[in-house]
């Protein structure tokens, strides 16, 4: 029978009937980390996807990482060494971020509801708030005051404009990210009686898209705006977040996003930009795509059985580890994240099977009638593109199951 299909190919190489990831044979990780599920991050492939956007970015163009989208510590601490900045979502990520190398003059927060005390911790730490309402404004005006240290601000703009065809649209008609755009030159004017330092302006319209010519539309759109809003404000725009959007491809049919077009679109228009704001950094926020093909979700099958005729291969993970898999994170129409039999990757034998986990719901499923090698109790189910929104983007404390483990290899 024929190999089961992938959405993309296998990043991990194979030894025996393995797959291997940092070096290390699954199995064998399984056995050094001493549990099953885990997740397992690859620093290499995270350094080589880093390397490839510096490869076809703009020298000037800033890389942060987006916390967000993995804020294990430790990976968060390899990621310190390879872009320029990180942004945040979280107080909780916020002393993650502090705890590396990274400077604070170069952390940056963002969230629509930012309580009292992230606001203070930013304000006291030196971190870069991204307003996202005028009433969030006036607060931090108090805190700044009571503190006795003046406050970094930037505004986080929601645009008359959004992504188009991206998987989540964080910009465009009314949200709860950010201020209207109309409505910014007004925030701006009240900045100028104001005792806080503005840094520039936050513009994100959306995220995971795999085309390069939305990318580029919305790139061209963010510029002009900025330019325009520049115009009102108090002080030089020192910092312009451009956002991300960069995808990953997940399902079959996803190709890969092409970032030379990108590349080479900045590469024209920055000059342009710089002329209209000199004195601006520019900066490319990105999560998902620097870390989520570098990590893997493994549990290990411990019962195999057959309903009315279809096999059901029940694991020791889940929907309470990896939501996203399970399909109830955003997706309208349940599609199956690829799936390896990572201990019999040179199987022949095929069978088309669902992979569930130990939770008392049939929305526990992992994948749905795959045609995957056949697999025996004590085998392991590795789930690909799980490096990011995995472990924290999931109800850990469903059902009351023990929680997984991280490693970075």
């Amino acid at each position: 029978m024929k190999k089961p299909t992938h959405a993309v190919p296998v990043p991990f190489p194979v030894s025996g009937n393995e797959i291997v990831i940092g070096g290390v044979p699954v199995s064998r990780l399984a056995a050094r980390i001493g549990q099953t599920p885990f997740y397992a991050y690859d620093r290499k492939l995270i350094d080589q996807r880093v390397a490839h956007l510096r490869a076809h970015l703009p020298k000037e163009l800033r890389l942060h990482y987006a916390i967000k989208a993995n804020p294990m510590p430790a990976l968060v601490q390899h990621m310190a060494k390879l872009v320029d900045g990180f942004d945040l979502a979280s107080m909780g990520e916020m002393h993650v971020a502090l705890d590396t190398t990274m400077p604070a003059e170069k952390i940056s927060i963002a969230g629509p509801g930012k309580s009292e005390r992230e606001l203070s911790c930013a304000i006291a730490a030196g971190v870069l708030i991204n307003m996202e309402s005028e009433l969030e404004m006036e607060r931090i005006m108090g805190l700044s005051a009571a503190l006795g240290v003046r406050a970094r601000v930037a505004i986080r703009i929601n645009p008359d404009f959004e992504l188009k065809s991206s998987g989540m649209k964080m910009g465009g008609g009314p949200k709860q990210f950010g201020v209207d755009a109309e409505r910014v030159p007004e925030i701006l004017r009240r900045l100028k009686s104001l005792d806080l330092e503005f840094i520039g302006f936050h513009i994100y319209s959306g995220s995971q898209n795999l085309k390069p010519e939305s990318i580029i539309e919305s790139q061209e759109k963010t510029f002009e705006l900025a330019a325009r809003l520049a115009e009102s404000a108090p002080s030089a725009v020192r910092k312009l977040n451009i956002g991300g959007g960069l995808g990953i491809p997940y399902f079959p049919g996803d190709l890969p996003l092409e970032i030379a077009p990108i590349g080479e679109h900045l590469s024209r228009r920055l000059p342009e930009v710089k002329k209209r704001l000199p004195d601006a950094e520019i900066v490319m926020e990105l999560g998902r795509y620097l870390v989520g093909e570098a990590g893997i979700y493994v549990c290990r099958v411990i019962d195999r059985k057959i309903s009315r005729g279809h096999v059901f291969l029940v694991t020791d993970g889940g929907l309470h580890h990896h939501l996203a898999a399970s399909g109830n994170f955003g997706q309208f129409v349940r599609k199956n994240y690829p799936a390896l039999i990572a201990t019999k990757m040179n199987s022949s034998e095929m069978e088309s099977v669902s992979v569930v986990g130990p939770l008392c719901t049939p929305l526990d499923l992992l994948a749905d009638k795959m045609e995957l090698p056949k697999a025996d109790v004590g085998d392991l189910v590795v789930i690909l593109q799980s490096g990011a929104y995995g472990l924290t983007a999931s109800p850990t404390r469903f059902l009351s199951h023990p929680e997984p483990m991280e490693v970075l290899v």
